[in-house]
């Protein structure tokens, strides 16, 4: 079979079109014949500087929808020729992957298998981030860093679904902003000056509960956007600066709190509780109520400039890699 592998660290080009073995179930996996395979930045971050890889080499992909190809020993509930959607640790850029069947759910009914890539790490990590970890009440306001990405386009339309008061987004360009403003925000800031925004759309009280996968600076001015008993919830550093640390000189006076999120340790340390976050929030988008736009499609074979599009950091929405 085909498969995007990676042998060394570096740009782009380091994903090449290869054709390996395919795959066999183990016991407690599903192989899928993939469809589509999401593209998130925790892949870029992989293909270029190692984040969670253990070995070279590898193949990048975190989520995939496709066809069940094959099932292993002890795995009920799926079967042969079922369509699915998958979170997985890696592997997705290929014709063939093997899955843990605990992350491998059907696809909801009226999704199509396109838009059913997108679904398994946006979906599950926004509605954690608003109300297992940022425990959302109604009424309140929210700030969500990166508002026209996968993850902020679904965050921004969760709030609302959520009960929030006042929904606002940051983003580094006007465009992002129109775009973002599709998605249940009630205003859209650009630029750095965000808690000056904060403050004016707030009457000064600044806002309730605020998401952040950028970090450093960024994190830090979040945190200064909080209203008392505010709470940050952290799930990156797609700045790619320093890790933040905050202690009690930024907590106390504003009786603050931050805590952080990742899907991708959730997966391996508890994939009963993302089974159980996921099909909750699936279920928004098979009764229309949250929306998911896929904004670019590459091949296979083209993998490689879809790592470049989202470098560019001028992406809002999803991409996808066309596989089958």
């Amino acid at each position: 079979m085909r498969a995007i592998v990676v042998k060394e660290l570096g740009g782009p080009e380091v994903l090449r079109l290869t054709e390996v073995v395919t795959p066999e179930p183990a016991a407690g996996e599903v192989t899928i014949d993939v469809a589509y395979a999401g593209v998130n930045f925790a892949d870029i971050k992989a293909r270029g500087v190692g984040y969670r890889v253990t070995a070279l080499p590898f193949v990048p992909g975190l989520e995939v929808s496709g066809r069940v190809r094959a099932v292993g020993e002890g795995v009920s509930g799926l079967r042969p020729g079922q369509e699915v959607i998958a979170f997985v640790s890696g592997g997705g850029y290929a014709e063939t992957v093997a899955v843990p069947a605990a992350t491998t759910f059907p696809l909801p009914e009226g999704i199509s298998l396109r838009t059913g890539a997108t679904l398994p790490t946006v979906l599950p990590t926004a509605h954690a981030l608003l109300h297992e970890v940022g425990r959302l009440r109604e009424g309140e306001s929210v700030l969500i860093q990166g508002a026209a990405g996968g993850v902020g386009t679904v965050a921004g339309q969760l709030a609302r679904l959520g009960g929030a008061g006042a929904v606002y987004g940051v983003v580094s360009s006007g465009e992002k902003a129109e775009q973002a403003l599709k998605y249940g925000y009630d205003e859209v800031f650009v630029g750095d000056d965000f808690p000056e925004d904060v403050r004016r759309a707030t009457g000064g009280r600044g806002v309730d509960l605020a998401l952040d996968p950028v970090g450093g600076e960024t994190l830090l001015r979040t945190l200064g956007s909080l209203a008392f008993f505010g709470r940050l919830v952290s799930f990156g550093n797609a700045g790619g600066g320093t890790p933040w640390q905050v202690g009690q000189a930024q907590l106390y006076p504003g009786a603050r709190s931050v805590s952080g999120f990742s899907i991708l340790d959730l997966s391996e340390a508890d994939p009963r509780s993302l089974a159980d976050i996921a099909g909750r929030a699936f279920h928004t988008v098979a009764t229309g109520a949250v929306e998911l736009p896929v904004t670019a499609e590459f091949a296979l074979h083209e993998a490689a400039e879809a790592h470049r599009l989202v470098e560019t950091r001028a992406t809002t929405g999803k991409l996808l890699v066309k596989v089958a």
